[in-house]
């Protein structure tokens, strides 16, 4: 592309003379919805991922002298057009980094609307190459739009581990020559379980967020969108639709997460009625129909979530059936978060052997996974306390509040340990 076919900067539209705060907003919110879009576009363009973030930011900063003349009809198409000129000013100056061009393009219309370009940077990201932990901290980098410091906190993990694993990603890909395209048709059955594991794991890194907010709904949002794009492009697949299923059930419930009063509300306690029933009827009927096709583990996690989101209440949950799920998740999939879950699962069950789970529990602390993990000590607590234990539950909860890092989560947990003690 040469200067002649650059497209032209838009113009700033109405409301002219907008006010710092609503611009600064309109800038948050457009870096929220927006910066895998833009940042993908510019990564398209320049195939190297560095310049491009280094672009895409630069497309931000632009919008935050630019837009308090008036924020654009079209937030996404003046920051992928801004992003994309700083980038063809600096191939410009740099002619020496087209001969050095680290990710393999395919050749196609260079049109401004690529829809599946977030897709072709998650490909990217979870390319088998990398290490499962660096597809994670690479994808929230990339496609969230994270800060280091937020990837850190998302995973659990310090911020100089975060950036180490996300420049040894990037490195990666460019000594390796990883293309940024969705893989072949032949290739994507073994690409698609990385890819379906990180898109679940933003959602989660979303859902229970790090810091003062429970939830973050541009992961939350990024992560559904993605799942669909994957339901798309393989339709015949059980799984993403399974995902996209499960995502949508959680989501359901999000509203009913928190009281009028700001504070935590676990499943158990959730007003019902707040639930979006929309949103319930597409989860159930996609986990359905990726059951009845024969799906993996997020069929089955889907499952759960829908023996939630269908029965009546807490109470009259079917529990057996709940445990049936994670004892063929234990067989497909037998990780120590399964194995935590499914005793959690059995503590409901009527007439359940408290005692017995509570020992299952205490040899789970043995595993390194579960170290840090706060739902640990916090089932713990709840089997304690329902064995009249309020001692040892308080020291458990207790516990679990100093490895959650949700200021929701924690002030739940505080109360519950108050009521104790």
């Amino acid at each position: 592309m040469n200067r002649r076919t650059t497209p032209p900067l838009p113009s700033p539209e109405p409301p002219a003379g907008a006010e710092v705060r609503e611009v600064v907003d309109a800038v948050a919110r457009a870096h929220r919805e927006h910066w895998s879009v833009v940042l993908a576009a510019v990564v398209r363009l320049t195939r190297d991922l560095d310049l491009a973030e280094d672009c895409t930011q630069d497309a931000f900063v632009q919008a935050m002298r630019v837009w308090p003349e008036g924020v654009p009809a079209n937030p996404a198409g003046w920051l992928t057009t801004v992003a994309r000129r700083v980038a063809l000013d600096r191939l410009r100056r740099e002619t020496t980094l087209r001969r050095k061009l680290p990710l393999l393009v395919d050749d196609e219309p260079a049109d401004d609307e690529q829809p599946t370009d977030p897709l072709r940077l998650v490909f990217t990201c979870c390319h088998p190459a990398l290490a499962r932990e660096s597809q994670v901290a690479l994808t929230l980098r990339l496609i969230c739009g994270l800060t280091t410091r937020e990837v850190a906190a998302g995973l659990r993990i310090g911020e100089a581990t975060a950036a180490a694993r996300i420049t040894r990603a990037k490195k990666k890909i460019a000594a390796a020559g990883i293309p940024y395209r969705i893989p072949a048709d032949h290739e994507l059955p073994d690409r698609l379980d990385a890819v379906l594991t990180v898109v679940h794991l933003v959602y989660t890194a979303g859902h229970v967020a790090a810091g003062p907010e429970l939830t973050r709904a541009d992961l939350t949002g990024r992560a559904i969108e993605l799942a669909r794009m994957l339901v798309r492009l393989m339709p015949v697949e059980t799984e993403p639709e399974a995902l996209l299923g499960l995502l949508l059930m959680t989501e359901a419930r999000g509203t009913a997460r928190m009281s009028t009063d700001g504070e935590l509300v676990l499943l158990a306690d959730q007003d019902r009625s707040r639930w979006d029933v929309k949103l319930i009827a597409e989860g159930v009927a996609r986990a359905t129909d990726a059951l009845v096709r024969g799906g993996g583990r997020f069929a089955l996690q889907a499952a759960v979530a829908g023996l939630h989101v269908t029965a009546p209440s807490w109470e009259r949950t079917d529990w057996r059936q709940v445990v049936r799920m994670y004892d063929a998740m234990m067989i497909s999939w037998p990780t120590p978060i399964v194995a935590l879950n499914r005793a959690a699962a059995r503590s409901f069950v009527p007439g359940a052997d408290l005692p017995e789970i509570l020992a299952e529990l205490d040899a789970l602390a043995a595993e390194p996974a579960l170290q840090s993990y706060p739902y640990l000590p916090a089932a713990r607590a709840d089997v304690l306390a329902r064995l009249g234990r309020s001692v040892q539950a308080a020291a458990a909860y207790a516990e679990a509040i100093t490895l959650t890092g949700n200021e929701a989560e924690r002030r739940f947990l505080r109360r519950r340990h108050d009521e104790l003690t």
